[in-house]
């Protein structure tokens, strides 16, 4: 029997000062989280200026500009939670966010594609503590509905980025150099830097701190990776991580040279993220009520579904409206499950909070990173590659939850 969902209380006033309120608190994680999303989501519409700048004329090649980050944002997680379950959250968040403009700057110097990866992969680096040290401070105060509700709302903001940074890509595009959009990366993590030295207190409960050292990181990492529950979650995340990495490195080859609608490539990011923003607000509302579990199979089950619709669809021939509405209501049903996926992995792990995010943020981007990276490279002039991943990644997680749950799906607790 599961464990039921609790409310983990935060620590009194004289330990973890209750400051950002609740408002501000939701809004700080969620800017946090929306620097990778925009170092991502930017890059879409300047990967053909990229190519032409530094002579790369293979667009599949072009795709490792956003490959490179993932893989410097995978590889790091694991020794950004060890070191803030140690030192704490905030120093650590400071530190990276620090490197994190200066890679940035790095990017827009950049003469060469290759130097131009190299920074790509620090920048990676850098912005891994976003990932890892969110969720952490996030459990820090909260756990269970709780946090899956918390990390909706932040995952609401977070996901309008996809929105809005191919739109930031290509308005930069009309008036500067590709390279002014790493300006613009570095300037808005300045921002968070600057707002997390002044509103960000340390949430790291003074009876977690573990020592940085390889035994203690060891079972740390043991623990996460032993623990079914903490598994099995962290594995259908991971894959739901690789579909959406596969929807984002395709997108830009499918409407440039599938639809030949270039100038609607910011339209249909919007249109495909936009019924992400609404399910993660409404999971918001609805998962203390519901429950996390009850949701996040729903949504994955719902998420399976509708791809293998879109598959169907694919195979006798589309239009571009058409492929918005269905990769649309797909990536809706992502929103259901998502955040609850990670609120689920992280819930019984609140002792070892800050290893336990690592491990499982490594996983879940070095592998989402490496199976998108699979799709992406699948391109073929046509949707199906990236339809089918969603297909196969869904059922592949929904096979997964069922042995997580011992069979018993779209249970409360």
């Amino acid at each position: 029997m599961n464990k039921p969902e609790t409310l983990h209380p935060p620590l009194q006033d004289d330990a973890v000062p209750m400051r950002p309120g609740f408002r501000e608190f939701v809004a700080l994680i969620a800017g946090l989280m929306a620097l990778n999303a925009l170092a991502i989501d930017a890059m879409v519409p300047a990967l053909p200026a990229i190519g032409r700048a530094l002579h790369i004329l293979t667009e599949n090649e072009r795709q490792l500009v956003v490959s490179f980050y993932m893989f410097g944002f995978g590889t790091t997680q694991i020794l950004y939670g060890p070191l803030s379950d140690r030192y704490g959250r905030k120093p650590v968040l400071i530190v990276s966010l620090v490197l994190y403009v200066g890679f940035a700057l790095a990017c827009a110097a950049a003469g060469s594609f290759t130097l131009l990866l190299v920074a790509r992969l620090l920048q990676g680096a850098a912005a891994a503590s976003s990932r890892v040290l969110t969720i952490s401070i996030v459990r820090d105060r909260f756990e269970g509905a709780r946090m899956a509700r918390l990390m909706s709302l932040a995952f609401m903001v977070f996901l309008l980025m996809p929105v809005l940074a191919p739109s930031f890509g290509q308005l930069t595009l009309l008036v500067a150099s590709w390279r002014a959009i790493f300006f613009g990366l570095a300037g808005f993590a300045a921002l968070m830097l600057i707002w997390s030295l002044a509103r960000l207190p340390e949430t790291l409960h003074p009876e977690y701190r573990r020592p940085f050292s390889l035994p203690a990181i060891f079972a740390a990492a043991r623990e996460t990776l032993t623990n079914r529950q903490s598994l099995g979650y962290t594995l259908a995340f991971t894959l739901l991580m690789g579909a959406l990495m596969g929807y984002i490195l395709s997108i830009q080859q499918i409407v440039f040279d599938v639809f030949r609608r270039p100038e609607l490539i910011a339209i249909t990011f919007a249109g495909i993220a936009g019924p992400m923003a609404i399910t993660s607000y409404a999971n918001s509302r609805l998962v203390e009520r519901l429950g996390t579990r009850r949701i996040a199979h729903f949504g994955l089950s719902a998420f399976t579904l509708v791809a293998f619709v879109h598959f169907l669809c694919a195979m006798g021939g589309e239009s571009l409206g058409l492929f918005i509405a269905l990769q649309a209501a797909t990536m809706a049903c992502f929103g259901l499950s998502s955040a609850n996926f990670g609120a689920l992995a992280m819930q019984p792990m609140g002792h070892v909070a800050g290893t336990a995010s690592s491990v499982q943020g490594t996983i879940g981007t070095i592998l989402g990173a490496l199976l998108g990276l699979a799709i992406g490279q699948s391109f073929n002039g046509s949707v199906l590659p990236m339809v089918g991943g969603d297909v196969l990644f869904g059922a592949a997680a929904l096979l997964i939850l069922l042995v997580t749950e011992r069979g018993r799906l779209f249970g409360a607790a």
